[in-house]
């Protein structure tokens, strides 16, 4: 194989001799040592790779010997792409050696690996180097490129040894410097690139995340610690359809959280629900309402809805307070359980149907630090529970509204967060489970959709409404008599206007 330019390898070993000498001096054309080691590299790497070339030229048999990991190492060597299989690198490496049969003369060849060479040794050199690092090489490369046409034009007027070297020098510094800018370039462009691109990700992902939920946040499964199988409550596809024959009646109930504001909001009509639930029998908690407000709000009642029994609480004003609101006249109306100390708060209003008493009630919260806890679930639970046992006595027993407890972990977004919450206490849980469920009466929600996570209630300080991270508080509970004479139980999750969603019971009756 001939040599670079016409020079013998023995010229070759006096240039890198006389190279080395100038580095000491630093007078090599004003070039730095690092770059003088460079071109000892090089010139080390060309020769190994030459021999190389020339061995697998003299027996072409060894390709087919060689592993994937030699062939793709020989292959990098003379700048030769290493994608593929064995049989796709056996080729390439055959295909090279024919091309350098057929025409590609020492000159190309060496170049080709030089270059090769020269881009391996500037990554491993290059790659601290800062953007403004490149900017000064890519100013500096523009002096170089002149100087080099430069020592060309003399050279070829004298062509001397020495002069060859110095310019076979100032080629290789000029391509490991054009090397190295276009590799920093190529990075800074792909950084950024990659940077613009996955920040247009990120943003198409948060304004995904930020529509979507505000718009049905109840379809997507919210919850802490979902277990397997846990569903997502959406009405619009987990309802059964509607009865079309035989007897029914719809009880609906909502914790309004004030009624004299929800009905100043703008957007709310009690006449736009009515028409959309067709409900028979609306139970209302929380009304807030003061005994001389009740007439006036009466007044904004629907058509239709002309049986209407109120009670506010007298020991605090401004406080509690139930309602039932119905298009059935009930046979009879009872207030509050019959004993004085859980009676002043307006909390229970009861009417008396046909087939069943339907019993609309708002139970204590057990406050912030729990201080009525205790009453809670020693007084109040235990009384609610032996009235509506008595009760049942003549008829089956519809208990409905706010019982301010989320009974198992699936009724709650944040069950581990929440275990000395007002609401899910475990003294609370086991009183909801003693008094209520283990005395005959049924979760219909949870009957019907043993796996459905669906909240109620989403508290105003984090806004839970809008990624669906709340509370299951209200409840129909009923009689086992009639438990299987539920037709529907659900929830309404997309009616705002308090931090309570209305919630409804279908009954064939």
């Amino acid at each position: 194989m001939s040599s670079k330019r016409g020079v013998s390898s023995s010229t070759k070993s006096a240039a890198a001799a006389s190279i080395v000498d100038d580095k000491k001096d630093n007078k090599l054309k004003g070039m730095s040592g690092d770059c003088s080691e460079d071109v000892l590299i090089e010139e080390s790497c060309w020769k190994v790779q030459s021999v190389e070339f020339q061995s697998i030229k003299d027996d072409p048999a060894k390709i087919e010997a060689m592993t994937v990991q030699e062939l793709r190492a020989t292959l990098r060597k003379f700048g030769v792409p290493t994608k593929g299989r064995k049989g796709d690198l056996v080729f390439a490496l055959k295909h090279f050696m024919g091309k350098k049969k057929d025409g590609e003369n020492s000159q190309e060849l060496e170049e080709r690996i030089s270059i090769n060479s020269l881009k391996n040794i500037s990554l491993q050199k290059n790659t601290k180097r800062t953007s403004d690092e490149s900017c000064i090489v890519s100013i500096n490369t523009v002096s170089e490129v002149s100087g080099f046409k430069k020592s060309k034009r003399r050279m070829k007027q004298s062509p001397g040894e020495d002069e060859i070297v110095n310019v076979d020098t100032e080629i290789a510094t000029t391509k490991r410097k054009l090397s190295n800018t276009k590799i920093a370039t190529t990075k800074r462009k792909l950084s950024n690139t990659k940077i613009a691109t996955t920040k247009r990700k990120l943003s198409i992902k948060t304004d995904d995340l930020i529509t979507l939920p505000q718009a049905e946040p109840w379809t997507v499964l919210a919850h802490k610690k979902p277990q397997k199988g846990w569903i997502p409550y959406n009405p619009r596809i987990i309802r059964p359809a509607p009865l079309t024959d035989g007897n029914s009646v719809k009880l609906m109930s909502w914790n309004v959280n004030g009624l004299r504001a929800l009905l100043k909001l703008e957007g709310f009509s009690a006449l736009e629900l009515a028409q959309r639930e067709n409900f028979d029998v609306l139970c209302l908690q929380e009304t807030k309402l003061q005994d001389k407000d009740v007439d006036s709000v009466k007044q904004c009642l629907i058509d239709g809805y002309e049986n209407s029994f109120w009670t506010c609480s007298n020991a605090k004003l401004g406080y509690s307070g139930t309602a039932i609101i119905s298009r059935i006249k009930p046979l009879s109306v009872c207030y509050g359980l019959g004993i004085p100390d859980h009676d002043s708060e307006g909390r229970v209003v009861t009417a008396e149907f046909d087939s069943f008493y339907l019993v609309n009630t708002y139970v204590p919260n057990s406050g912030d630090g729990l201080k009525r806890l205790s009453y809670r679930t020693t007084q109040w639970d235990p009384s609610l529970s032996n009235y509506m046992k008595e009760l049942e006595k003549s008829k089956p027993v519809i208990l409905t509204g706010d019982l301010n407890c989320a009974h198992q972990e699936i009724d709650i977004y944040n069950p581990a967060g929440n275990k000395r919450s007002a609401g899910f206490t475990e003294e609370e849980r086991q009183s909801f489970g003693s008094n209520f469920l283990s005395k005959g009466f049924v979760d219909t929600f949870r009957k019907q959709h043993p796996n459905a996570v669906g909240y109620t209630y989403w508290g105003y300080r984090h806004g839970g409404r809008k990624t669906n991270r709340g509370w299951r508080l209200d409840y129909f509970l009923v009689s086992e008599s009639i438990a299987d004479d539920v037709h529907d139980s659900y929830i309404v999750p997309d009616v705002n206007g308090s931090d309570h969603c209305p919630i409804g019971l279908v009954l064939k009756v």
